[in-house]
C-alpha cells in the first residue's frame, strides 16, 4: 500500500549548503499493517511521513500509495489522489477554528466533492463526539479535539492513515481510544504509519522501523 524506495530528502541551509533529512530510506506498510516509525528527534520522521503522504517530494528516490506514484501526478491530480487515499492525523489537530466538529468532519469533502452528511454524523457517533457535535474547537478538550481529528481523517474512506505522534498530548483514555481506532482500520484493510516516542503507541503496532 505504501512503498518507499531509496528516499532521500534534503533542504537548502541560509549558507548555502544542504541539509540532509533523510537519506537512502526503504520502507513498505502493506494493507492491513500498522507500522510505528521511531527515532531520536531530528532524524526526519516527519519530513518522512509528508514524503509517504504526497505532501512534500523527494530529493531522490520512488514513492507508490495505493499503486500510484504521486510524484509523476500534476499538482491538481496529486491533491485530488490525497483527498481520496490518505488521511492524516496530526499532534496539534490542525481542525479548523471557526467550524464546528460536524463540519471539521465534512471538511475534507470540500477536495473530494463528496459531501455526505450521514457519514459526517456517524464518525461522529462512532468517536463519542455527539453531544460536541455543534461545539467549535476551542469548546473541546484535547482528547476531544484528536477524536474530531481522527473523525476527519476517516471521512473520505481512506486506503492509507499516516499519524504524526497522534498520541502526544492526550491522557492515557483517550490515547487508547486513537489507538483503538488506528488498529481497527489496520484490521480493516487499511494501512498506517505512525510517528511515535510513546510505548504504548508502539506496542500496538505490527513493526516497529527506527530512524537514525
Amino acid at each position: 500500500m505504501i512503498r518507499l524506495d531509496k528516499v532521500g530528502h534534503h533542504y537548502s541551509s541560509p549558507d548555502g549548503g544542504d541539509v540532509v533529512a533523510i537519506k537512502d530510506v526503504n520502507l513498505s506498510v502493506a494493507a492491513g499493517k500498522f507500522v510505528a516509525l521511531k527515532g531520536p528527534s531530528g532524524c526526519g520522521k516527519s519530513t518522512l511521513l509528508l514524503i509517504a503522504g504526497g505532501l512534500l517530494r523527494p530529493t531522490s528516490g520512488d514513492v507508490e500509495i495505493a499503486g500510484v506514484e504521486p510524484y509523476k501526478l500534476s499538482l491538481e491530480e496529486r491533491a485530488a489522489f490525497r483527498a481520496n487515499t490518505v488521511g492524516f492525523v496530526f499532534q496539534q489537530f490542525h481542525l479548523v477554528p471557526y467550524l464546528d466538529v460536524l463540519d471539521n468532519v465534512l471538511a475534507p469533502s470540500l477536495a473530494s466533492g463528496r459531501k455526505d452528511w450521514k457519514r459526517a454524523e456517524a464518525l461522529v457517533e462512532q468517536f463519542g463526539l455527539t453531544h460536541r457535535a455543534h461545539h467549535t474547537p476551542s469548546a473541546l478538550s484535547t482528547g476531544e479535539r484528536q477524536r474530531a481529528a481522527m473523525a476527519r481523517a476517516l471521512y473520505n474512506e481512506p486506503k492509507v492513515l499516516l499519524a504524526d505522534e497522534p498520541t502526544g498530548n492526550l491522557d492515557p483514555e483517550n490515547a487508547a481510544i486513537v489507538l483503538k481506532q488506528l488498529v481497527a482500520f489496520a484490521d480493516q484493510g487499511g494501512a498506517v504509519l505512525m510517528v511515535t516516542h510513546a510505548s504504548d503507541a508502539s506496542s500496538v503496532a505490527d513493526e516497529i522501523i527506527t530512524l537514525g
